[in-house]
């Protein structure tokens, strides 16, 4: 496969078994032929940021992926992939079985209107930095910094390693 560029997805689900979603979406990721799983996080537990009150936790983790598609197609695809696993979009930062966010997408800086890259909301969130900055701490994240940087100033409460099956 040629693939000019490197992607980083943050993944998150709070239902449906949570860790089995993210597991099998990396799966799905991984066997895809225009993708090269590049690197993956280990899985976090945490605390819901915004949306309802009352949801339950998340499991969170990051994935590098390579790919020749664009940014928009890549989008494409990871869309239906959440499609595929009954994903539900009718409550902004509500419980969902799946969420794959494009965070960063080489170094490009785009503003569309289906997406913003880097993703606006990264450089402030642990449930991305932490995980993220375990597979691309040297990453920059456009004009807020170093993914290590970030991560190692950004508040941790609310998150740790996801142990259970």
């Amino acid at each position: 496969m040629n693939a000019p560029h490197v992607a980083w997805i943050g993944l998150g689900s709070n239902l449906e078994s949570p860790a089995h979603q993210l597991r099998s979406a990396l799966g799905e990721l991984a066997g895809h032929d225009k993708l090269q799983l590049l690197a993956r996080s280990r899985l976090y537990r945490t605390t819901p940021v915004g949306g309802p009150p009352g949801q339950p936790d998340f499991c969170n983790a990051c994935a590098a992926v390579a790919t020749p598609l664009s940014s928009l197609a890549l989008l494409d695809l990871l869309q239906a992939v959440e499609a595929a696993h009954d994903r539900v979009r009718d409550v902004r930062w509500g419980p969902r079985t799946l969420d794959l966010d494009l965070l960063a997408f080489d170094d490009s800086v785009l503003a569309h209107s289906r997406l913003t890259l880097p993703h606006p909301r990264a450089h402030e969130r642990a449930f991305v930095l932490v995980p993220l900055a375990e597979i691309a701490p040297a990453l920059v994240l456009g004009r807020s910094g170093r993914v290590a940087t970030l991560a190692d100033a950004i508040d941790r409460s609310g998150i740790e390693h996801w142990d259970i099956a």
